[in-house]
Order: C-alpha cells, then structure tokens, then sequence
C-alpha cells in the first residue's frame, strides 16, 4: 500500500487507472487456475527462503485474489517459524503486527474488517511477505493506495527481509515509484524467485 500522492497528480491519476486494470485482470481468474499458481508459489517459497525457519514472518490475509501465503507459513511454523498478521491500529500509522497461527482467534471488527488475531503477543517482524497489485523491474510494488506497508518499512530498524508476493500478470514496466516507495529485496511469482538488484529484477530460482 504506497503512500497516497495528492489525489489530482497525474502520478496519481496514473497509478489510480493501473491498479484498477490490475484488480480486475486478478480477480478475473478462474480459481482451479489461482490455486494452482498458489500451490508453484508456495513451493518455491518453502524451498527457497529456508531462514524463514528461524524468523517471526510477517504475512497479510489474501484479499481480492492476493496469493495465499498461509500454506507456505503453516510449512514454515511446523519448522520452529513464527508468523504474525498486521493490524491498522491508527489510519495512516505503520501497522502493528500480532503474532498468529492457525486456529487462533480472530477479530474482524476493526479497520477494514481485516481478520486481526486476538489475546496474542505483538511482535516485530523480520521477514515480511507483501503482496503487490502491480510490480516493476526495479521491485517497486503498486500497492492500494494507504501506504501502510511503506510506513512500516520506514519504521523499522534494522530493515525487515522483503519479500513480494503475487502472480506473473501483475509484472508491470513501472509503477511509477516516488521517494516514499520502498523496494522488496525479492518477487516471488509463479515463474520462480527473483532477486531485486542494482540491475532490476533477477531470477534466481525457476
């Protein structure tokens, strides 16, 4: 979710359009197709990230057709992992992370009803998994347009290992990146894992 820019620049108008296109190019396909993009990604996040074992992930709840990174972090705590879920305590703040695991208690009552885990710890994440609408060759990610998830990097000290998350149609040229924008360190799609450098985007599993 990038910071929002003022409503009329043409930056903005711009993104606006893109992630719209974006949104219904993603929850148009068809879900024999999602679920099995999200079992390749799965896989390769499983195999190719195995210090997640040892780290508390941050991960987000899959929302209008968002990969599902729950299955890969079930994987992940069964092999002494932790996870946690965001939550918006104030609009416009970095997000607070709660931590969870499936079966906990859920509360679904706050800020845009996102599923928030109940009567557990807040933790500070050192991974995040962050799903893009839009991503680019740089690893710019177009997000909503609330601009949590950058405000949250830019909370952090030291950085969290950055991980997007999504599906090969959401590759873009550019999304336009402005200064508050934050790189991911990997995209992860279908297609394998890719390393973000000082080159672009470069493929480091298939």
């Amino acid at each position: 979710m990038t910071t929002p820019e003022a409503k009329d620049s043409p930056v903005a108008e711009w993104r606006k359009a893109r992630r719209a296109e974006l949104l219904a190019q993603r929850e148009a396909v068809p879900e024999e197709t999602r679920r099995a993009l999200n079992e390749t990604i799965t896989a390769h996040l499983v195999a190719g990230f195995p210090e997640l074992r040892g780290m508390i992930v941050g991960l987000y709840w899959p929302f209008r057709g968002e990969f599902d990174p729950r299955f890969a972090i079930r994987h992940t705590r069964e092999l002494g992992g932790r996870a946690a879920l965001p939550q918006v305590v104030e609009k416009r703040k970095p997000l607070r992370f709660l931590e969870w695991w499936p079966g906990v208690d859920l509360d679904t009552s706050g800020v845009y009803g996102l599923p928030v885990p109940i009567g557990t710890d807040v933790v500070t994440p050192n991974a995040l998994l962050i799903p893009p609408i839009g991503f680019d060759a740089q690893g710019y990610r177009l997000g909503y347009g609330g601009g949590y998830f950058d405000r949250t990097l830019a909370s952090l000290d030291p950085q969290p290992l950055k991980i997007g998350v999504g599906f090969e149609s959401s590759r873009i040229e550019t999304i336009r990146p402005q200064p508050h924008d934050i790189p991911m360190d990997f995209i992860v799609t279908e297609a394998g894992i890719h390393r973000v450098g000082p080159d672009g985007l470069q493929r480091v599993r298939a």
